[in-house]
């Protein structure tokens, strides 16, 4: 529903951001943007209108941080995604946390707390 406003998923894995986008579809979300990378991310958030974000903390040979950083530079929501076995930062330990695999009511509960502010 566009009244909802956008979401940025990075997810390095393509299964993985086509399972997240399924979940978008069966909740009823517009299509999230996507990314694979942090510079693709970067991008994303340079050209369109972002309300939430979904950040892997594992990007391949990257971690997720410097999207993080520019998220909350700009003071837009987010929630890291993992797999596991990643220490996340102290800056960053108030973030929630989505653990894979996901299950739809998580994904639905950390997306609405991003439109509710």
């Amino acid at each position: 529903m566009s009244d909802k406003g956008r979401i940025l998923v990075v997810e390095d894995d393509v299964l993985i951001g086509m399972l997240l986008g399924d979940m978008f579809e069966a909740l009823e979300y517009d299509p999230p943007a996507q990314a694979s990378n942090n510079f693709a991310a970067l991008e994303i958030l340079n050209s369109e209108s972002i309300v939430g974000a979904l950040v892997d903390i594992n990007l391949g040979g990257e971690k997720g941080w410097p999207v993080a950083a520019e998220l909350t530079r700009r003071g837009i929501q987010f929630a890291f995604t993992t797999g596991g076995g990643t220490e996340v930062p102290e800056a960053y330990r108030h973030i929630d946390v989505v653990t894979k695999p996901f299950r739809l009511k998580d994904i639905e509960a950390v997306v609405e707390s991003f439109r509710q502010g």
